[in-house]
């Protein structure tokens, strides 16, 4: 009787066996969610309709084609991407979860950006977009990259009253060697940079971000056939220079490289394949009196870079 007497009670403050419910539910949740993010809010259902627009709509395909759009998954991952100005379509948010730093920091990058649209999405729904990766409820996704046409480099240099300077690379693979070249590139007043269709490295997150932002204004352009597309290039007058441990010629007796030119560069254990050898006019080396038997693609293309640029300054 007495305890029901409590329950009755009208008496104000916290009942006996409460847990210290009341104290917690005073403690701050967080800052707002911006308004995307609040469901039944005006602008959360036109960012809702917008995506769903945008998943519809068929991509229009540039010259070069267009790659597959891309996840980044994790908490850290998203943070690093929207730090570094990774293009990115939607940023997806678990429901109920945890507001830590780098969520926060997620939300108010892609707010600031602007353009990146912000879904909320249950668990289950995460787990299904990432196949079961750990995304630790948040999920950046990087809208397929639109690549160049080779010949659109060429194109530009000339419009620019300039001779080309472009970089081709053959059986590279590591989207960060592809970011470094393209940052090369962009520092020594490069035109652009050509990959193969297959079995290359593409313009991934990865690259975007090793590329620190220069990816922006430095074109990518994707050759269905690396040898023909080099064989173009010299059709219009560029003369086209491979990079070989063993090749003909150094780096620093090439008078060639100061007119029109693409610097081929190879893998770092294969190095050029044998028909874009062949197809090249010069191939030259590097000198390395340290003895060491190779450069990765990054370094070795902006050593001749600079060399170029030394050149025709």
């Amino acid at each position: 009787m007495a305890a029901n007497n409590r329950r009755m009670s009208g008496k104000k403050g916290a009942q006996v066996g409460s847990g210290g419910q009341r104290r917690r539910g005073l403690e701050g949740k967080g800052p707002t969610p911006p308004a995307e993010m609040r469901k039944g809010h005006k602008k959360n259902r036109i960012a809702t309709a917008k995506a769903k627009q945008t998943a519809r709509r068929p991509a229009p395909r540039g010259r070069g084609g267009k790659s597959s759009s891309e996840l980044v998954v994790g908490r850290n991952p998203v943070v690093e991407a929207l730090r570094e100005g990774v293009p990115a379509s939607t940023l997806y948010v678990q429901q109920f979860i945890d507001n830590d730093e780098r969520v926060r920091e997620a939300l108010q990058l892609a707010a600031e950006r602007g353009g990146i649209n912000l879904m909320e999405a249950p668990r289950p729904e995460l787990d299904r977009m990432t196949n079961g990766l750990n995304h630790q409820g948040l999920v950046l996704q990087v809208p397929p990259y639109e690549y160049a046409h080779p010949e659109d480099l060429a194109e530009a240099a000339y419009d620019e009253g300039e001779d080309p300077l472009i970089v081709a690379l053959d059986g590279v693979t590591d989207p960060r060697n592809l970011g470094a070249v393209v940052r090369s590139v962009s520092a020594f007043g490069g035109h652009g940079v050509v990959v193969p269709e297959r079995r290359a490295a593409g313009m991934t997150a990865g690259a975007w971000k090793t590329s620190a932002g220069t990816a922006a204004r430095t074109p990518v352009a994707r050759a269905t056939n690396l040898t023909r597309a080099l064989e173009a290039y010299k059709k219009a007058g560029i003369v086209i220079v491979g990079l070989a441990a063993d090749g003909e010629h150094e780096i620093g007796e090439l008078e060639a490289l100061e007119g029109p030119v693409v610097i081929v560069v190879g893998s770092e254990g294969k190095g050029l394949s044998r028909l874009v050898g062949e197809t090249c006019d010069f191939r030259v080396r590097i000198p390395m009196p340290g003895g060491a038997e190779s450069l990765n693609a990054g370094v070795a293309a902006g050593i001749v870079l600079y060399e170029v640029a030394r050149r025709r300054a």
